[in-house]
């Protein structure tokens, strides 16, 4: 097992400032490489306050506010116009960040990237469901419907 300072959120593991133990090949081929995290040592215990310092100011304050949040995402009917070829395939998929531009242009809150699962990659137009965690506690299920432009 390896002890590993979390950079940022790992879905199922924690978020940015975390110490977590895990396997050593999770660790060194995945987390670390792939700057998600950082080896934790005594220094590096230090940084932890600066991250979390940050982290509480993107944090959404608490479950209340969330659930405002989950309300006011659900509703919304966000629609995204992408090229797609014949038969409604697209040309490559959408990507997350599209995902959260065409949120704020539906007029819907901001929503950070790292918190948006999309489970398959959107690669067909039509409607599909985005799953947004809005706080640890709190999931809110965006409909997304894909047209060709």
């Amino acid at each position: 097992m390896m002890k590993l300072i979390l950079t940022q959120e790992v879905a199922g593991l924690g978020g940015p400032g975390d110490i977590v133990e895990v396997k050593d090949g999770y660790g060194r081929n995945y987390l670390v490489p792939r700057g998600a995290a950082i080896r934790w040592t005594r220094g590096g215990e230090r940084q932890i306050t600066s991250i979390k310092r940050g982290r509480e100011v993107r944090e959404v304050r608490d479950v209340g506010s969330a659930q405002d949040i989950k309300g006011q995402l659900e509703k919304l009917r966000v629609t995204m116009p992408v090229r797609a070829g014949g038969g409604g395939r697209l040309f490559g998929s959408v990507t997350v960040a599209d995902i959260v531009a065409a949120v704020e242009k539906a007029g819907g809150p901001s929503v950070d990237k790292r918190r948006v699962e999309v489970g398959q990659p959107i690669k067909t137009v039509g409607a599909h469901q985005v799953t947004v965690r809005v706080h640890p506690e709190v999931t809110a299920t965006v409909s997304l419907e894909v047209v060709p432009e």
